[in-house]
């Protein structure tokens, strides 16, 4: 009897991951598509905005819109998130002598390409305490396509905790963004840590424009 019970438990269990799994809202073909081109609309739009851009004044001018991979849904992947606060905060290095601290929030597992790959999420204790950004997380990474395709210092993913469902999140490399000093030496921007370095080419995102 205990035998059977087991057993009974064992496939529920794995019957209520499958419905969790499910229930994650991974967008269809169109509504990524969709999502992708909203993301490119609004960065676009920020490129050009004298008050947001990291371009320069004359770079600014003759700006016609940033380099994007082709959408490539595949690099649309539910993860399963892991949370993990434990941690201490840390000097995350930058482009600059600027140290800013951050926290590890979790733990992002996936599978790309047939690759079973996992990305470290992060949260910033200065932006932490802005309105508007209490919940902002970042998700900095490098891939094999940097240098050869993206830009060579990595490029950056933005979450806010909302979109962390029951357990999961869609985890989109079409809307991974180049850091400003892309553009522009007067930035600092942090370098992704080595533990979030994936070990193939992403063609994904935003491309480099050199």
């Amino acid at each position: 009897m205990n035998q059977l019970y087991s057993c009974f438990l064992l496939a529920f269990m794995l019957l209520c991951s499958e419905a969790v799994v499910a229930q994650t809202p991974r967008p269809t073909p169109a509504e990524h598509a969709e999502a992708v081109a909203k993301f490119q609309q609004t960065l676009n739009a920020e490129y050009r905005n004298p008050q947001e851009s990291p371009l320069p004044p004359e770079a600014r001018e003759k700006f016609t819109g940033l380099a994007f991979y082709p959408v490539n849904y595949s690099a649309c992947v539910v993860a399963r998130f892991v949370r993990d606060s434990s941690q201490a905060p840390f000097v995350m290095p930058t482009s600059t002598t600027r140290q800013p601290l951050y926290q590890k929030y979790g733990e992002l597992h996936f599978t790309l390409e047939g690759k079973a790959l996992r990305l470290t999420v992060y949260q910033s204790l200065d932006l932490r305490q802005k309105p508007g950004y209490q919940d902002y997380l970042f998700i900095p990474f490098t891939d094999r396509s940097n240098g050869h395709g993206s830009y060579g210092g990595g490029r950056y993913l933005d979450m806010r905790q909302g979109q962390i469902l029951n357990g999961y999140a869609v985890l989109d490399f079409n809307q991974a963004y180049n850091p400003f000093c892309a553009y522009s030496p007067l930035y600092s921007c942090p370098i992704p840590p080595a533990e979030n370095r994936l070990p193939l080419v992403v063609k994904a995102g935003v491309m480099s424009d050199h």
